[in-house]
């Protein structure tokens, strides 16, 4: 663990380094463990200290208060310079998963908003294929009234690619399902190998009920990777 920590916080340190600059005005901070670091590599320059900082979830908007740092909202600032984010999974063509942690449509929401969508993570997170490495699925969210109509659509209209495992996501230290940050359920639909990603993704997003899809394609444009060894590697 001492390993895969270090390669985060290295990949985090150069993709702050490489693209977040005193000539910025706007920066997304995305959600995860990784994001921790690049929050630590922004504090530790001071030229950035007057930049806004639009966060994506409850984590990240601590990261920022709790930093001293500007914080900002969307609705304010809907032209980002850079959205610095984490991924649970990336294919070669920087197709991920992301919402492991239930805050998928703020993540796309601001990372649709960014001039550039940078990933960073460790090693583990590379895959040849979406669903190969990340094997809890796709993170759907959906209005909580329509959960079961959404997994029945799950079973019986997709076209694509059809589903081994749906399952709606229940909360760990309470009883129930997870509640996202806009009130919905999430249900993790897990596809086995994903061969057409942005074809899914259109035909789940075209479900009624669906409210936003972590699936995050032809969105980013390079992406760091913290690797067991020490070194970062990169992907665009």
């Amino acid at each position: 663990m001492a390993t895969i920590e270090a390669g985060k916080k290295l990949a985090a340190y150069k993709a702050v380094d490489d693209h977040i600059t005193a000539d910025c005005k706007v920066i997304g901070i995305g959600s995860g463990s990784t994001v921790v670091y690049v929050v630590e590599r922004i504090l530790q320059k001071p030229e950035l200290a007057n930049l806004v900082y639009i966060p994506t979830s409850f984590q990240s908007k601590l990261l920022i208060i709790e930093g001293g740092l500007t914080l900002g909202s969307i609705e304010q600032y809907p032209d980002i310079d850079v959205t610095i984010d984490g991924a649970d999974e990336v294919d070669p063509q920087l197709n991920a998963i992301k919402g492991g942690g239930a805050c998928q449509f703020q993540e796309k929401v601001v990372a649709e908003a960014a001039k550039k969508f940078v990933i960073v993570a460790d090693y583990r997170k590379k895959s040849t294929k979406l669903g190969v490495e990340w094997t809890k699925g796709v993170p759907i969210e959906v209005v909580p009234m329509a959960y079961k109509l959404v997994m029945r659509s799950l079973e019986s209209k997709l076209t694509v690619q059809q589903p081994l495992e749906s399952k709606l996501r229940m909360a760990i230290n309470k009883a129930g399902p997870v509640v996202t940050d806009n009130g919905n359920f999430v249900i993790d639909a897990h596809f086995g190998a994903i061969e057409r990603p942005a074809c899914l993704l259109k035909e789940l997003k075209g479900l009624t009920g669906v409210y936003e899809v972590g699936l995050f394609c032809n969105m980013a444009q390079i992406a760091y990777f913290g690797e067991a060894d020490g070194n970062v590697s990169t992907l665009v």
